[in-house]
C-alpha cells in the first residue's frame, strides 16, 4: 500500500489556472463585446490571410499584420478588465496593474518584428519580383481597413488609448500634422479632427489603405508588379515608426523609471513637505510607475524629537497624494543627542599626567626682552601699541599634548569649554621657563568631563 498523504494540496496546472482567470473575465458581461469582436477578428484574419495566398502580394500581408495586432490589442483590453477585477495579493502587493504594461509592451514588440519579418521579404522579392494578382487585393484592403477601424471605434481600450496619448509622437504623426496645419488654414473646422494629432493607430490604418490603392491602380494599368513590395516596405515602416514610441514608453514603466513629465512636481511636492512644520530632513525619495496613471513612491522623513508623528504623517501623505497614489512614508525621530558643554576648574587630585607626554621645544627668541602687556620684543625707541590683547604671542614654546585614551563620541559626555586666556599663563610649567603652566587635558578617572587644571597651586 501506497503512502496516505492526509494534507496534501492538489497540484494545479497552468492551464486549469488560465481556465479558471478566463472564467472570472467571461463572468463580466462588458468582456462579452471583446470576445465577440475577438472571434471575428479570427474569422477576418484568416480570409485574409487566403486572400494573401492567393492574389501573392506582401503588401496585403504587411497589411494583414495590423488585423493581428488589433487582436492582441482585443486581449489587452481583456487584461485590462481582469486587472480591475483582481485584488492585490501578498505575492503581488501592488496589485496586477503590471500585467496589462507588459501586455502593451508585447503586442507592440510583436508588432515590430512582423515589419521586420516583411522587410526581410521584400528584399528578397526586389532580386525576384512574382507576378501579382490583383482579384481579391482591393477587396482585403477595405475588409481589413473596415474592421479595425470598426473595432477602434467600437471599443474602449484603456491601455492602449493612454499609452497613444503619453508616448511621443511618430514621424508619421509628425508628417501629417504639418499637412493637417496647412489644411485647416484653408478650413478651420477639421482641426478637432486632424489637430493636435491624429490616432496613431487610425492613422496607419488609413495610410496603408492608401497605398495599397496606389498599388492595385499601377498595376492593373501599367503591370508595374514592383509598386507592391515598395508598399509592403512603406507600410512595414510605418508600423514600426508607430510602434517604436509606445514600446518605448511601456518598456520605461516596466523598468520602473520616473515619468520625464512629473519630476518637476515631484521636486516641488518635496520642497514643500520639507518646510512643514516638525520635519527636520526629507531623504532617499524614490518614485516609479507602476501601472499606466499610477505612480508609487517610498520617501524617508526625519522629524524633531518633540514633534507629532502621525500628525507629520498625515500632512506629508496629504502632500504627496496628489501625484502619488501609491505611497509609503518612513518617520523616524532625531536620535542624535547634543553633549553638555561644561566649564570649570578641575581638583587636584584627579589629574593624571601619566598619560600624558609634555615635549618641550627649545625657545625661539629670548624671554627677557618681551613686553608683559603684548608678549612681543619691547623697543624703546617705539611709541607703545595702539591694542594690547592679554594673549599669550606667537614666542612661547609649543607643548605637545597627547592622549592615547580614546573616547566613543555621542554617548553623552561633557566636553568643557576653556577660556583662551586661562589656556596658558604666564609662567611656563618647565623648569627655568617660569613658575606654573595652565594647560588642557583629558583625565581617565573622570570620563565624562573635561577641564582645566594646574599642577600645584592655581595661579591667583
Amino acid at each position: 500500500m501506497g503512502t496516505i498523504h492526509l494534507f496534501r494540496k492538489s497540484q494545479r496546472t497552468i492551464a486549469s489556472k488560465l481556465t479558471q482567470e478566463f472564467r472570472l473575465v467571461a463572468a463580466d458581461r462588458r468582456s462579452w463585446k471583446i470576445l465577440l469582436f475577438g472571434a471575428i477578428n479570427l474569422i477576418c484574419t484568416g480570409f485574409l490571410l487566403m486572400w494573401c495566398s492567393s492574389t501573392n502580394s506582401i503588401a496585403l500581408t504587411a497589411y494583414s499584420y495590423l488585423t493581428i495586432f488589433n487582436l492582441f490589442s482585443l486581449i489587452t483590453c481583456l487584461i485590462s478588465y481582469w486587472v480591475m477585477m483582481k485584488k492585490p495579493s501578498p505575492a503581488y502587493s501592488f496589485g496586477f496593474e503590471r500585467f496589462e504594461v507588459l501586455a502593451v509592451f508585447a503586442s507592440t514588440v510583436l508588432a515590430q518584428l512582423g515589419a521586420l519579418f516583411i522587410l526581410k521579404e521584400s528584399t528578397e522579392r526586389f532580386l525576384e519580383q512574382p507576378e501579382i494578382h490583383t482579384g481579391r487585393l482591393l477587396v482585403g484592403t477595405f475588409v481589413a481597413l473596415f474592421f479595425n477601424l470598426f473595432t477602434m471605434l467600437s471599443i474602449r481600450n484603456k491601455p492602449f488609448a493612454y499609452v497613444s496619448e503619453a508616448a511621443s509622437t511618430s514621424w508619421l504623426q509628425e508628417h501629417v500634422a504639418d499637412l493637417s496645419r496647412s489644411l485647416c488654414g484653408i478650413i478651420p473646422g477639421l482641426s478637432s479632427i486632424f489637430l493636435p494629432r491624429m490616432n496613431p493607430f487610425v492613422l496607419i490604418d488609413l495610410a496603408g489603405a492608401f497605398a495599397l490603392c496606389i498599388t492595385y491602380m499601377l498595376i492593373e494599368i501599367n503591370n508595374y508588379f514592383a509598386v507592391d513590395t515598395a508598399s509592403a516596405i512603406a507600410i512595414a515602416l510605418m508600423t514600426f515608426g508607430t510602434m517604436y514610441p509606445m514600446s518605448v514608453y511601456s518598456g520605461k514603466v516596466l523598468l520602473q523609471t520616473t515619468p520625464p513629465h512629473v519630476i518637476g512636481q515631484l521636486d516641488k511636492l518635496i520642497r514643500e513637505v520639507s518646510t512643514l512644520d516638525g520635519v527636520l530632513e526629507v531623504r532617499n525619495e524614490h518614485f516609479w510607475t507602476l501601472g499606466f496613471g499610477t505612480l508609487a513612491g517610498s520617501v524617508h522623513v526625519r522629524i524633531r524629537r518633540d514633534a507629532n508623528e502621525q500628525m507629520v504623517l498625515a500632512h506629508v501623505t496629504n502632500r504627496l497624494y496628489t501625484l502619488v497614489s501609491t505611497l509609503t512614508v518612513q518617520i523616524f525621530k532625531d536620535d542624535w543627542i547634543r553633549p553638555t558643554l561644561t566649564s570649570g576648574p578641575i581638583a587636584n587630585n584627579m589629574l593624571n599626567l601619566s598619560d600624558h607626554h609634555v615635549i618641550p621645544m627649545p625657545p625661539l627668541k629670548a624671554t627677557d626682552n618681551l613686553n608683559p602687556v603684548t608678549s612681543t620684543p619691547a623697543k624703546p625707541s617705539s611709541p607703545p601699541p595702539e591694542f594690547s590683547f592679554n594673549t599669550p604671542g606667537k614666542n612661547m614654546n609649543p607643548v605637545i599634548l597627547l592622549n592615547t585614551q580614546t573616547r566613543p563620541y555621542g554617548l553623552g559626555l561633557n566636553y568643557g569649554s576653556v577660556p583662551y586666556s586661562s589656556v596658558f599663563n604666564q609662567g611656563l610649567g618647565i623648569s627655568g621657563m617660569g613658575a606654573t603652566q595652565g594647560f588642557r587635558t583629558g583625565f581617565t578617572h573622570v570620563p565624562s568631563r573635561y577641564g582645566t587644571g594646574t599642577r600645584g597651586q592655581p595661579q591667583p
